[in-house]
């Protein structure tokens, strides 16, 4: 990344606390600070999707991306240089289908699959028939069950149960001998109300960690929110980059900042694109 060289921040957000640090956090039982970051003039933003810039819908299809939330992300892209990308368990497909003409760079599938900023596709590669063989499996379990919501990713497939939340511990053990049946290629990661089986070797943190080595985001200072779990390698990994992590809602987090929900963080968002036009125009 080489040294990189003091930079101012906006205006928007509130002051850092004293001790604003990672190490703080954890004094703090794990608990990031309340308030939000002053960010700084070179932003990198990383976004997961479901429960971040959008709240959870009781089952992922159902969820939807309005015009609004499109614009948004689209003017702080151009705020940042290009320096924009989504960060999500569902898939590239998936992730298009969501957000129309507008094609982000993004992380699918907890970083198996890449779209960087010059449009060209990376893979991780993994032993996909053994998954199929263990997707036949989980079909069954979700045929039994109308709660239960299974999710074809392609690499990883996972099986959401927020509507059927009885059968958790059930399906955490069924899940983990499945794992245990595949071998090392794969592993189970367990998010809110869901259960997924994907490739062993990538998570969110080493997708934006790739990300940050190629223009146009080098250089620059990752913020990356989330609000899951599955987050929180990603908050790790902008930690250790010394840029602004921040956890959606409640729960204990390697996160170093915290918003309420959703509609907080489109809000702030909203306030850092206006204060950079008007920074511009001057």
């Amino acid at each position: 990344m080489g040294t990189r060289k003091p930079r101012g921040r906006s205006r928007v957000g509130a002051a850092r606390p004293p001790g604003g640090s990672s190490a703080a956090a954890r004094r703090r039982g794990g608990s990031p600070s309340r308030q939000i970051p002053i960010l700084r003039a070179d932003p990198a933003f990383f976004f997961d999707v479901d429960g971040t810039l959008v709240e959870i819908a009781d089952r992922p299809h159902q969820v939807r991306i309005d015009a609004e939330l499109v614009a948004l992300l689209e003017a702080l892209r151009d705020a940042a240089g290009g320096a924009l990308a989504l960060i999500s368990g569902r898939s590239l497909e998936d992730i298009d289908g969501l957000f129309a003409a507008s094609a982000f760079c993004i992380a699918g599938q907890h970083g198996a699959e890449r779209r960087d900023a010059a449009g060209k596709l990376h893979r991780h590669r993994a032993p996909l028939a053994r998954l199929r063989s263990a997707a036949q499996r989980l079909r069954r379990i979700a045929a039994e069950h109308s709660g239960l919501d299974l999710e074809d990713k392609g690499a990883n497939f996972a099986l959401h149960y927020r509507l059927a939340p009885q059968l958790g511990p059930t399906l955490r053990k069924t899940m983990r001998e499945l794992v245990e049946e595949l071998g090392g290629r794969f592993e189970l990661q367990a998010g809110k109300m869901v259960f997924e089986i994907k490739p062993s070797g990538v998570d969110k943190g080493s997708a934006i960690l790739q990300f940050m080595r190629e223009a146009p985001f080098r250089g620059r200072t990752p913020v990356f929110i989330g609000d899951d779990r599955t987050d929180e390698l990603g908050f790790r990994a902008v930690n250790r980059l010394r840029g602004d992590s921040i956890k959606v809602g409640a729960g204990p987090s390697q996160a170093r900042w915290r918003m309420p929900n959703a509609a907080a963080v489109r809000a702030w968002l909203a306030r850092y694109v206006e204060s950079n036009s008007k920074a511009r125009t001057r």
